[in-house]
């Protein structure tokens, strides 16, 4: 679940607990170049006045417009369609004939929705159903391989902490990557087992635990949702989790450390633990995209970079030399 919509889910209860009229639009489908991905929200008042984005500000408008002169709906939960035909799409300013399919709920479950708030901040993955047959709305239990789903009557929604982040090391740069990767979602797991690196890790909302990589690494059972940084210039220390996550599902695994440093990593886990040449060109290292970083946070920003770019399958020609 995006931080943008846990903006809308903290508005909607807000408006709730004022009593105030209010309609949750979520991006069911979408069609060629759509400025906002499926699973989006919107929330907007009776007044016309909205939290959160389904088009970039295009459709909003007329959602808006539609809202005010009371044409959203009454109750029950409905579809929507924007940019269906190319005068529709220019109209609403969608790019390159992108159409938008929408699931508008004029009036949603005020209680659930809290409900929902309260499982979220327990870090629990919800599946929200909407369902347009009967007029419904529920919560369940999501699993991990759970994703959005729309059939045109049924819309399946995944809420909570979908993407994780395991990194060894709490240094200077896991400071700043762990604060970037919560923007981003992530649910966040340090790991370092040095007593004097750990005792001052202060970031909230972050997991520390200080048992070896491998160990930890292995307990969090790793999936394709799963990203993995080694970050503490010891090799005793990052070879232990490269050992594992380079033979995990994880969907990255990279590692600080310049040219140098990486070429004779991937030698040792050539030579002494028998990974081969596929295994090893999952390793991201020097890590993090050429964008001529240097300070720690700038690292941060190079690796987070990358693992945006390897998360939605973006083409990456070059390396950045980290030192």
């Amino acid at each position: 679940m995006e931080s943008v919509d846990l903006q809308v889910l903290e508005a909607a209860r807000r408006w709730a607990a004022e009593g105030r009229r209010f309609a949750l639009i979520t991006v069911a489908h979408t069609w060629g170049s759509a400025p906002r991905p499926a699973g989006s929200w919107l929330v907007i008042r009776d007044d016309g006045m909205a939290v959160g984005s389904v088009s970039g500000g295009c459709v909003e408008d007329d959602i808006m417009a539609r809202m005010r002169e009371g044409r959203l709906g009454d109750r029950l939960p409905f579809s929507l369609d924007y940019g269906v035909t190319q005068d529709e799409a220019a109209r609403f300013g969608l790019p390159c004939g992108g159409a938008l399919q929408l699931v508008v709920e004029p009036q949603p479950d005020a209680a659930q929705l809290d409900q929902l708030a309260r499982r979220l901040e327990h870090g629990e993955l919800v599946l929200r159903e909407v369902d347009l047959t009967r007029g419904s709305t529920s919560l369940g239990l999501a699993e991990r391989a759970d994703a959005l789903s729309w059939n045109g009557e049924r819309l399946r929604t995944v809420h909570g902490p979908q993407w994780r982040l395991f990194i060894v090391g709490a240094g200077q740069i896991s400071y700043y990557l762990a604060q970037m990767a919560q923007a981003l979602d992530y649910d966040i797991t340090i790991c370092e087992p040095r007593g004097e690196y750990g005792a001052e890790w202060r970031v909230p909302g972050t997991k520390l635990v200080s048992s070896m990589p491998d160990d930890a690494f292995l307990s969090m059972q790793a999936d394709s949702r799963c990203a993995v940084v080694a970050l503490t210039h010891d090799p005793k220390l990052d070879d232990m989790l490269l050992l594992e996550a380079l033979r995990s599902p994880a969907f990255y695994v990279g590692a600080v450390g310049s040219r140098l440093n990486d070429s004779k990593r991937r030698e040792r886990l050539s030579r002494h633990f028998d990974f081969s040449s596929d295994e090893l060109a999952r390793l991201h290292g020097p890590i993090g995209l050429p964008i001529g970083s240097h300070t720690p946070p700038e690292i941060a920003v190079a690796i987070v970079a990358e693992m945006t770019a390897v998360r939605h399958g973006a083409p990456i020609a070059l390396r950045n030399v980290l030192l």
